[in-house]
C-alpha cells in the first residue's frame, strides 16, 4: 500500500474513504450509498417484495394515522422533524392525516442528499400546495441542534422512520439517542422504527434480493468512488455477501474481493491491495426486541410511551418521551 502522508482531504467523504480503506479489516461507511443513483436505487430496494420493512412501516401507519396525529397534536402547533427523510413515501400518508385534520404544523425533513430533499419538497407541494415545509440538507445532529435552539416555545416531534437506528451497534445507537433526547423539551416526542427479530431466512432474503438490486446499491458505493475520487475499482471484481447473527440480530452486508487486485485512488494518491477474499464491511443492520428497545431507551434518558406492530410483528414503531 503507498501513501502520500501529505494527503489532503477535499471533503469528509474523501476523508472517510482513505481511513476506512487503509483500516484492517476495511470498511466503507454505508451513509455514503446515497447520490443520485444510490438514492434511485434505494428507492427502487423499498420496492422489492423481499424488503418487507417498508410495507410492514407502512401498513402500521396506515392502520394508525388517527391515533398518531392525535399525540403529535398540539395546541400552539408544531415541528414535525423527520432524520432521514429520503422520498418521504410513508411520511405522506402521516402528512395527509395530519393535512385532513387541519393540524398547525410545519414539516422539517432533513437529509444528507440535497438532491432527494428537492424532489421531496416538490412532490409535497404538488400535493399540497399551503403546506409549510423546509427541508435541512446535512447531518442529523448539526440540524437537529439548529432547530432544537430555535424552536424552544414549540412543540418538536422527531420522527425517525425504515429503521435508519439500525446501521448502528448498541453502543452508538446509546449516543444516537441520547442526542436525541439532549436536543427534546419535556413535551417534544421522538417517533422512531425498529426492525424486529425473526426468521433468519426473511431478514438475509431483504437484504439479497432476486433481482440483485441491493448488489447494485451496495457496489454503487465503489462506483462513487471511481467517479468522484478517480479511482479504478473493477466493480465486477467484487461480491455483494450479506450475513446475519440470530444471536446478536445483526445482519452486516461485506463487498468481498475475488482476486488478488490492486486498486489505485488518483485523487488521495492511494494505492490499495485487496487479498482474493478480503472483505470491505459496508453495512450494518441490527434486529431488535422489545427487552433491547427499552434498554437502549433506559440508558438514553427515555422511555417507550407507545408502540405499534404490524400483523406479523415484524416491524415496531415506537413513541419516546424523555424519562421522568
Amino acid at each position: 500500500m503507498k501513501t502520500n502522508q501529505n494527503t489532503t482531504f477535499k471533503n469528509t467523504f474523501e476523508e472517510e474513504v482513505y481511513e476506512g480503506l487503509t483500516a484492517f479489516p476495511k470498511y466503507l461507511s454505508s451513509k455514503w450509498f446515497y447520490d443520485m443513483k444510490g438514492d434511485k436505487l434505494f428507492q427502487k430496494i423499498m420496492a422489492l417484495p423481499e424488503y418487507y420493512l417498508t410495507e410492514c412501516e407502512r401498513s402500521i401507519i396506515e392502520e394508525n394515522k388517527a391515533d398518531i396525529a392525535q399525540l403529535f397534536s398540539d395546541n400552539t402547533g408544531f415541528d414535525l422533524v423527520e432524520l432521514g427523510a429520503g422520498d418521504g413515501k410513508k411520511t405522506k400518508i402521516l402528512l395527509q392525516e395530519l393535512v385532513n385534520s387541519k393540524l398547525n404544523f410545519t414539516y422539517r425533513p432533513i437529509d444528507i442528499s440535497q438532491n432527494v430533499l428537492d424532489e421531496l419538497e416538490e412532490d409535497v407541494l404538488k400535493r399540497w400546495p399551503k403546506l409549510d415545509i423546509k427541508t435541512e440538507q446535512g447531518t442529523y445532529f448539526n440540524i437537529l441542534n439548529k432547530l432544537s435552539k430555535q424552536q424552544k416555545d414549540r412543540k418538536m416531534v422527531i420522527v425517525v422512520l425504515g429503521s435508519n437506528i439500525g446501521n448502528l451497534s448498541h453502543q452508538y445507537a446509546v449516543e444516537f439517542l441520547t442526542t436525541i433526547r439532549k436536543s427534546m423539551q419535556p413535551d417534544d416526542l421522538l417517533f422512531m422504527g425498529f426492525d424486529q427479530k425473526k426468521n433468519p431466512e426473511v431478514i438475509l432474503k431483504a437484504y439479497n434480493d432476486s433481482q440483485g438490486v441491493t448488489e447494485s446499491f451496495n457496489k454503487n458505493l465503489l462506483t462513487r468512488i471511481n467517479k468522484e475520487m478517480d479511482a479504478n475499482f473493477e466493480i465486477d471484481n467484487f461480491k455483494h455477501w450479506p450475513v446475519y447473527d440470530p444471536e446478536s440480530g445483526t445482519t452486516k452486508s461485506f463487498l468481498v474481493s475475488t482476486k488478488d487486485q490492486t486498486v489505485t485512488i488518483q485523487k488521495l494518491n492511494l494505492d490499495i491491495h485487496f487479498s482474493a477474499w478480503e472483505s470491505i464491511h459496508t453495512e450494518i443492520s441490527q434486529k431488535y426486541d422489545d427487552d433491547i428497545v427499552n434498554w437502549l431507551a433506559q440508558e438514553a434518558g427515555l422511555s417507550v410511551e407507545k408502540q405499534y406492530t404490524d400483523h406479523q410483528n415484524y416491524f415496531t414503531d415506537y413513541i419516546f418521551r424523555i424519562k421522568n
